[in-house]
């Protein structure tokens, strides 16, 4: 790349670029409220998905949610770069992940970094993924994988077009990630009823207080030429906009 190219991709940069440190809080705070899902990425391809637990700007730390025993976790820690990537309704917010590390708290593991110096904000012009809104409770139906006797009716946290985020209460069985599902039914509200497999990528604790775990799963065996979720998803966020509140 010419130099001059150089210098007009950072020029570029600087319009999505927050370097203050109120906007840099204000965002922190936002994905904290809104439990955001963070997706933490290296160069050599590991991803680990996660939740902002905290952010303390008087120690300059902020703290993600983790589980030990997540392989993709600990190849994400070994690399001297991470990436941290979440979505605010239609906006994208992208910061670097500066010395990371694993800690052991009173309970469970956490992700410990320095608080970002700076932020990029993106308008996010790709598929939105969603939280239903309250008035709403989606659910997805399948017989526990371990205890096929069991059928399992888990809430649906987030969904996109491509995953979906449900809620594993503590009283139910676990679910180890990498685990198939081969016939979920998700029911996403009365017009909208959809049947896929799932594939869990991810096990992650949502806060010490929440008594369960959110799977991060992808859909998989969907039938494409169905356009139900994709309406779902833009009524979804329609709706969202329109009453920020929510």
């Amino acid at each position: 790349m010419s130099t001059s190219s150089s210098r007009s991709a950072v020029s570029a940069l600087d319009d999505y670029r927050i370097g203050n440190s109120v906007e840099i809080m204000a965002l922190l705070q936002q994905l904290l409220d809104s439990n955001a899902l963070i997706t933490l990425s290296a160069p050599n391809g590991s991803c680990y998905t996660t939740l902002l637990r905290s952010a303390d700007s008087k120690r300059g730390i902020i703290c993600l949610s983790a589980s030990a025993h997540d392989a993709p976790l600990q190849s994400l820690l070994s690399g001297d770069e991470v990436v941290a990537v979440a979505y605010l309704n239609s906006i994208k917010v992208q910061f670097d992940l500066i010395g990371a590390v694993l800690v052991n708290g009173p309970s469970d593991q956490a992700i410990n970094a320095r608080l970002p110096q700076e932020m990029y904000r993106f308008q996010r012009r790709s598929a939105f993924r969603v939280r239903p809104l309250s008035s709403r409770m989606p659910t997805a139906q399948f017989p526990h994988p371990a205890m096929p006797d069991m059928t399992l009716s888990l809430r649906v946290l987030d969904i996109s077009l491509s995953g979906v985020a449900l809620f594993l209460p503590e009283n139910v069985p676990p679910i180890d990630a990498g685990v198939r599902i081969g016939q979920c039914q998700l029911t996403l509200d009365d017009d909208t009823q959809i049947t896929t497999g799932l594939l869990i990528q991810h096990v992650t604790s949502i806060h010490p207080e929440t008594k369960g775990l959110r799977l991060g799963c992808e859909l998989i065996t969907l039938d494409w030429g169905d356009r139900s979720l994709q309406s779902y998803i833009n009524l979804t966020q329609k709706r969202r906009l329109a009453l920020p509140s929510v």
